[in-house]
C-alpha cells in the first residue's frame, strides 16, 4: 500500500513540475505577495503631506513646527497665509492635515497659560485620520513636556507614560508579516489540492486511475500529501523571509509554530479535496477556491478583530482553521509561546482537519461509484 501510494505522490509531483504554469504558480505568486503585502500594506504613516497656517511667529510657534519637521512622518506641503486656503487644500487633497497656530500661543505659553493648537485632518478615510491624529498628539505631547522642563515649570499631578508589549516601535509589518505566513500557506496548499483531481479528470486520465490497484483512500491520500508537503515548503521559505528579510522576531519555538502549520495545512488540504472531488474543470476547481479564500481571509482577523465583528458572524470564524493559525503564527513570532500554550488553538484545527478529510473522502467515493 506504501509503495503504491508513493508512486501517486511522485506521479502528482511530476504532474506539478513538469507543467511550466503550475511551477510559476507555486513559486512566483506567494513571493510577489508577500512582498507587496510586506511593503505596501501597512498602518504606518509616513510623509504625509500637511500645512501650516502660522499666525504667531514667535519662539513657542517655531519650536513646535521644528518638532513636526524633525517627524519622518510628516512633510511640509504649503505654508499658508489665510484661513481661506484651508479648505480647498483639504478639498483637493493636496495635504491631509493642516496645523493652525494661533497668534497669542507664544504669549500664552511663556505665561504658563494653556496654548491651544488647532488640528484640521481630512476625515474621508476614518482609520488614516485616526493614526494621523495619534501622532499630532504625541509630537505636541513631547513638545509640551519640554517645554515645561526648559522654562522650569512644575511636572502635572499624573502623567502618562506608555510601554507597549510584544512590539515596542508599534511596527505594522510586525503585526502583517506573520499573518501573511497563514494566508500564502493557505493560498497555496488549497489551490495545489482543490486542482489535483479536476486536471485528472480535465486530461481524461481519471478512468485511467481509477483501472490501477490503489483504493479510493489510497488515491485521496496520494492526493493529499503533495498539498501537505508544498504548503510546508512555502510556509518554511515563508517564514524564513519574515524573519531574515523583514527583520520580524521570531521568539518561540519552531515546534510550536510548525505543529501549527501541519494542522492548518491539513485542514486546507482537505478542504482543497472536497472542492476538488465536487469540481468537474479546473475552472471550476478554482472558482471555488475563490468562494472560499475570500470569506475566510475576512472572517481570519487578519486585518480587522474578530472581536468587532457581529455575533452571529463571531460563530462562523469558529470552523474558519485561518483565524487559529493566525493567532498561533503571531503568539510564536511575537509572543514567543510554546506549545503547552497553544494547546486550545491546535485542537480546533485538529478537529476541522478530520471532518474536511472524511467528507472529501464521502465526496470522492460518491463521485466513483
Amino acid at each position: 500500500m506504501l509503495r503504491r501510494i508513493w508512486a501517486l505522490v511522485v506521479k502528482e509531483f511530476l504532474a506539478l513540475l513538469k507543467d511550466k504554469r503550475s511551477r510559476l504558480t507555486l513559486v512566483v505568486p506567494p513571493l510577489v505577495q508577500l512582498l507587496i503585502f510586506s511593503y505596501a500594506a501597512t498602518f504606518d504613516l509616513n510623509q504625509v503631506n500637511y500645512a501650516v497656517y502660522n499666525q504667531d511667529q514667535g519662539q513657542a510657534s517655531r519650536e513646535l513646527l521644528g518638532y513636526f519637521q524633525g517627524s519622518s512622518a510628516f512633510k511640509l506641503a504649503a505654508t499658508l497665509d489665510h484661513l481661506g486656503q484651508v479648505a480647498p487644500d483639504i478639498n483637493d487633497q493636496k495635504v491631509m492635515m493642516v496645523l493652525h497656530i494661533p497668534q497669542d500661543f507664544t504669549r500664552n505659553m511663556l505665561q504658563g497659560r494653556s496654548g491651544q493648537v488647532q488640528v484640521i485632518i481630512d476625515g474621508r478615510n476614518s482609520n488614516t485620520a485616526m493614526v494621523l491624529l495619534s501622532y499630532v498628539n504625541t509630537i505636541v505631547n513631547s513638545f509640551s513636556a519640554q517645554w515645561a522642563q526648559d522654562h522650569g515649570w512644575p511636572s502635572p499631578p499624573a502623567e502618562l507614560k506608555v510601554r507597549t508589549w510584544f512590539n515596542p516601535n508599534l511596527e505594522s509589518r510586525w503585526f502583517i508579516v506573520p499573518g501573511i505566513v497563514g494566508l500564502l500557506t493557505l493560498v497555496v496548499s488549497l489551490v495545489v489540492t482543490s486542482l489535483s483531481v479536476a486536471r485528472e479528470r480535465e486530461a481524461g486520465t481519471f478512468d485511467q486511475l481509477l483501472v490501477t490497484p490503489l483504493h479510493p483512500a489510497e488515491i485521496l491520500l496520494g492526493k493529499a500529501l503533495p498539498g501537505i508537503f508544498i504548503g510546508l515548503a512555502e510556509g518554511s521559505v515563508i517564514v524564513f523571509l519574515s524573519v531574515n528579510l523583514f527583520g520580524v522576531p521570531l521568539l518561540g519555538g519552531l515546534g510550536a509554530l510548525y505543529l501549527g502549520m501541519a494542522l492548518f495545512i491539513i485542514s486546507a488540504v482537505g478542504l482543497g479535496l472536497m472542492i476538488s472531488s465536487i469540481a468537474v474543470t479546473q475552472q471550476q476547481a478554482l472558482l471555488g477556491a475563490f468562494l472560499f479564500l475570500v470569506p475566510a481571509v475576512i472572517l481570519s482577523g487578519f486585518a480587522t478583530p474578530i472581536a468587532n465583528m457581529p455575533e452571529v458572524v463571531q460563530k462562523f470564524t469558529l470552523i474558519n482553521p485561518l483565524r487559529y493559525f493566525l493567532v498561533i503564527v503571531r503568539s510564536v513570532f511575537l509572543e514567543g509561546a510554546d506549545i503547552s500554550l497553544l494547546w486550545p488553538l491546535y485542537w480546533p484545527m485538529a478537529v476541522i482537519g478530520t471532518v474536511t478529510m472524511i467528507i472529501a473522502g464521502w465526496l470522492f467515493r460518491n463521485r466513483l461509484y
